[in-house]
């Protein structure tokens, strides 16, 4: 069986933090965790109820660090119900929070866009205050990460190693010019043990010319990335990784359900379930192993028709809901 890691980067908005100041914890919560609108609601509690409609099984990467300017309780609230329905929780970070945190910055007063900008000791740091307090949170300890913008870099993985974690997915290969900074490329695109720690590439397909397109729920058509898991499976690759987000499912503005992501967000978790041959897993109960040696094998090839219609319905969303 191919195991399909779903993976939810769960985070508030420290852009929003910013521009409304730290009194914004409810709207914050509202529209980036819970992503209610007056069309319904599609954040967190909805995606679990589609996977749990689907007998899927989710890994919601969670960043603590709003927790410098509102409290461990804010991050009670987002890690709780995802615990209680038996999904996985895992560790996200995001280091923008740094800059609103005042005399909270366990780093005094460093600030940085990504973690690869702090050096091993302060990465150190700062994941195992992000570790903490996400156990505080109520969480059980995570064994699994993502860097925020995906900016790790190798002294991110060695941090990893030294505090006990296991298992990295912050190399997206299907990103030409992303914020990461861990050594490897586009090439590496299956599980491979790295600098102590497992590092799980997110999926990724083959796109026009020799350009790579990432398995994200806005990146990739259902059609795509049903099409990329049958393929990975037929090839007898171990594990194929997706991503999203919390707020995903909104519209640029969060303002808004888009109904166009909504609907792909719905066939792939109804065709994902319908689809022999893969199961979804998680980091908690089945753990991505590394493939044997360095594979490279299980790229979807480019499809005409399948991108044509992707580039279609996205002139739909876009028009719709807002470019990004």
């Amino acid at each position: 069986m191919t195991r399909v890691y779903i993976t939810i980067d769960t985070e508030y908005s420290a852009g929003m933090a910013k521009r409304l100041g730290p009194g914004c914890r409810a709207e914050n919560f509202r529209r980036s965790i819970a992503c209610e609108t007056p069309s319904g609601s599609v954040g967190v509690p909805y995606q679990m109820d589609v996977f749990d409609d689907h007998g899927l099984k989710a890994v919601f990467f969670v960043d603590p660090m709003p927790a410098l300017i509102w409290g461990v309780e804010a991050i009670s609230d987002v890690v709780a119900p995802i615990v209680e329905r038996g999904h996985d929780v895992q560790l996200h970070l995001h280091t923008e929070w740094l800059e609103l945190a005042g005399d909270s910055n366990p780093l005094g007063n460093r600030t940085g866009l990504n973690l690869r900008d702090f050096s091993f000791d302060e990465q150190c740091g700062l994941i195992e205050w992000a570790r903490d307090t996400l156990v505080a949170a109520g969480a059980p300890a995570p064994t699994a990460f993502r860097a925020g913008n995906y900016g790790a870099d190798d002294d991110t993985l060695l941090a990893l190693g030294e505090l006990g974690l296991t298992h990295d997915t912050s190399h997206c290969p299907g990103i030409a010019g992303s914020h990461c900074a861990i050594s490897l490329g586009p090439e590496d695109r299956e599980p491979v043990e790295h600098r102590g720690v497992v590092e799980v590439p997110v999926g990724c397909i083959a796109g026009f010319g020799d350009r790579l397109r990432h398995a994200q729920v806005t990146a990739l058509s259902a059609a795509e990335t049903l099409a990329a898991i049958g393929h990975a499976r037929d090839c007898g690759a171990g594990s194929f990784t997706l991503v999203s987000h919390s707020f995903e499912l909104l519209s640029r503005d969060r303002a808004q359900v888009n109904q166009v992501v909504r609907r792909r967000f719905a066939k792939l978790c109804a065709g994902l379930a319908a689809m022999p041959g893969v199961r979804t897993a998680t980091y908690a109960d089945d753990a991505p192993r590394p493939a044997p040696g360095r594979a490279t094998t299980h790229l979807l090839p480019c499809s005409p028709l399948r991108t044509g219609m992707r580039y279609a319905e996205q002139a739909v969303s876009n028009a719709l809901y807002g470019a990004g």
